[in-house]
């Protein structure tokens, strides 16, 4: 018998964290804010935008 190697769990990435991420790398582009301080504004920013309907953006 052979022993077959477990598949390595890669998580996917929602729509919404792909967003965030490029919404997060922007944010800290060209200032000195940390990740967590960029991230944190990001999921604020995006919220901000989720609320507003896709036909007025």
């Amino acid at each position: 018998m052979t022993s077959v190697p477990l598949a390595t769990h890669t998580p996917r990435l929602t729509g919404y964290d792909r967003r965030l991420a490029i919404v997060t790398a922007a944010l800290r582009e060209d200032s000195k804010i940390s990740e967590k301080a960029g991230t944190a504004m990001a999921v604020r920013i995006l919220a901000a935008l989720d609320h507003i309907p896709e036909t007025v953006r």
